[in-house]
């Protein structure tokens, strides 16, 4: 008895396997969203069945009773079998109702047993499972190259993704035959592509370090003109600028009327287009004759640097521009306005913008006939601290310099005589009569850098 019943458990369990095996192959097929409860209730039956098969069942007669039920269906559910037979009746159809009933008698079968029984019902529901593969609907095929429409950015867009359209198996049940053979013509037709690059708008005909000609630099500045795109201003702003490095590329793009095109970048809002332009700009002024070009624009140039985020880029070429348009005399006095603005800006600026402004005042002060004006305006008295020891090598030569330079022109125009003209918050009060720039810079006499010593010396014989 113990063996019949072990008998009928591995029937049970090779009709689960076969059952679900078949489910397998019916979810990879066909859709699961109207078949899904009667699957999921079939399943259940299956599961008391061979709960109720691993109990055993009662001996009536010195005999086993053993009834096989196994209903496996699509949409039309099974039919209890008889005590003489063990018949398995599988329907299998799509949803149109057009099915295919085929009735297995397993007691045909060779062996005759409970376990070829098992076999018979598993070759039957695989062989079931195999023809209703054979009519499934073919899924789409999809490509390892994915397809993206043209019109769609990479990687994903608004609307759209970088995967192919997920059309799904119950939206294709749905659609008549005709229908199924167009989406498979358009298929055919429009073969998968590659991944599509996002290219920029312009590609821009040379690179930023070629040396160019008259003609190179004439199609450069032509595009420079016409295009509002900032990333192509940017990159010719620098491809004119570093030809501007070279003297006969100076002259070539005067010559070809490229500054007023360069300079009417310097009202962009863009501080990255300001500070290229102010590069090309401070290149193209090494040539004095582009200087009395520039000169127009330099007013502009200098109220844009007070105003600009302080010890930022374009405040730093604004500054480089501004230093190298006053290393002669010819455009200074275009600059006496902004002196406060100047000394304002070396009290308050990095290091690097405290270097750049004491360069661009060192320029003034080698001018004598801009003394006066450079000594009368007011400066703040926390200016004295840039005379302390702890300040860097660059910054203590510059400062002295610019005293040893206003001492001297002080001297030479005769401005010591006339002292009742300046106030107690200019320059030359700071400088020549409160005496602290003198303690300072004796102070310094004992400094550690040779080169500071030394011309702090020179400084000091001079008063």
């Amino acid at each position: 008895m113990m063996g019949r019943t072990r008998e009928a458990g591995c029937v049970a369990a090779g009709m689960v396997i076969g059952a679900g095996a078949c489910y397998c192959v019916y979810r990879l097929t066909w859709g699961k969203d109207e078949n899904e409860k009667l699957w999921a209730e079939e399943e259940e039956e299956e599961e008391e069945e061979e709960e109720k098969s691993c109990r055993g069942k009662p001996v009536i007669g010195g005999k086993t009773e053993k009834v096989l039920k196994t209903n496996v269906g699509v949409g039309v559910g099974g039919k209890p079998q008889d005590d003489s037979k063990s018949k398995v009746e599988v329907n299998v159809g799509p949803e149109n109702g057009s099915g295919v009933k085929k009735e297995v008698h397993p007691e045909s079968q060779s062996g005759g047993g409970l376990e070829a029984k098992a076999k018979a019902l598993f070759k039957t529901l695989k062989e079931q499972a195999c023809a209703k593969a054979g009519r499934r609907i073919r899924l789409p095929n999809i490509s390892r190259n994915r397809t993206l429409i043209s019109s769609l950015p990479c990687p994903g867009g608004r609307g759209g993704g970088c995967h192919p359209g997920r059309t799904g198996s119950r939206a294709r049940n749905r659609t008549s035959g005709k229908v199924k053979r167009k989406n498979r013509s358009k298929s055919n037709k429009a073969p998968a592509t590659a991944w599509p690059v996002r290219k920029g708008k312009f590609s821009f005909p040379y690179k930023i370090d070629d040396i160019l000609s008259a003609p190179d630099l004439q199609k450069v500045l032509n595009i420079l003109e016409r295009t509002n795109d900032p990333f192509t201003q940017e990159v010719a702003l620098v491809t004119l600028g570093n030809n501007a490095a070279y003297s006969f590329n100076q002259n070539a793009i005067r010559e070809l009327g490229g500054v007023p095109i360069i300079a009417k970048l310097i009202k962009t809002r863009d501080p990255i287009i300001r500070e290229k332009t102010y590069n090309a700009l401070n290149n193209l002024s090494v040539n004095s004759e582009n200087q009395g070009k520039i000169k127009t624009y330099i007013s502009q140039v200098c109220d844009d640097t007070m105003v600009c985020r302080l010890d930022s880029a374009v405040q730093m070429a604004g500054l480089r521009l501004l230093t190298n348009m006053t290393v002669t005399n010819h455009y200074q006095h275009l600059l006496s306005y902004s002196f406060p603005d100047f000394f304002a800006l070396l009290f308050l600026g990095n290091h690097f913008t405290k270097i750049q402004t004491m360069k661009l005042i060192i320029n003034f002060t080698e001018n004598p006939a801009m003394t006066r004006e450079l000594v009368s305006c007011k400066v703040p008295s926390e200016l004295i601290s840039l005379f302390n020891k702890e300040w860097d090598r660059e910054i203590l030569l510059n400062i002295l310099t610019l005293f040893e330079n206003i001492n001297d022109n002080i001297k030479s125009e005769g401005l010591a005589s006339s002292r009742k003209e300046f106030s107690r918050s200019s320059l030359f009060f700071l400088f020549k009569e409160s005496g602290v720039c003198v303690k300072k810079i004796k102070a310094l006499a004992n400094h550690k850098d040779l080169v500071v010593k030394v011309k702090v010396l020179k400084v000091l014989t001079k008063l």
